[in-house]
């Protein structure tokens, strides 16, 4: 199996079957891994929940990996500027 040590080591895909198949025969160094892992932010905020079509989901992750970031905090980032775009266009 082998080890990705690096964000750079995972390469580009252009289909999921592609992905799948690096994956079934990779995975990440537990260093690598747990540097990722996001530090709990000590302000208040709320957990919901989003239902995503399975295809949708996996091209987010995808993206995401791409720009070295965790899917979750994109897509806050993401409605956060549309948020201030809406609010922009309304004054």
């Amino acid at each position: 199996m082998k080890v990705i040590a690096r964000w750079s080591d995972i390469p580009h895909f252009d289909t999921e079957e592609e992905e799948a198949a690096f994956w079934a025969d990779a995975r990440l160094e537990v260093r690598l891994m747990s540097s990722s892992v996001l530090k709990a932010d000590t302000r208040e905020s709320t957990t919901i929940t989003l239902r995503f079509d399975p295809r949708m989901l996996a091209r987010i992750k995808r993206l995401a990996r791409s720009r070295y970031l965790n899917y979750q905090s994109m897509i806050k980032q993401w409605l956060s500027e549309r948020m201030e775009k809406e609010l922009g266009e309304r004054n």
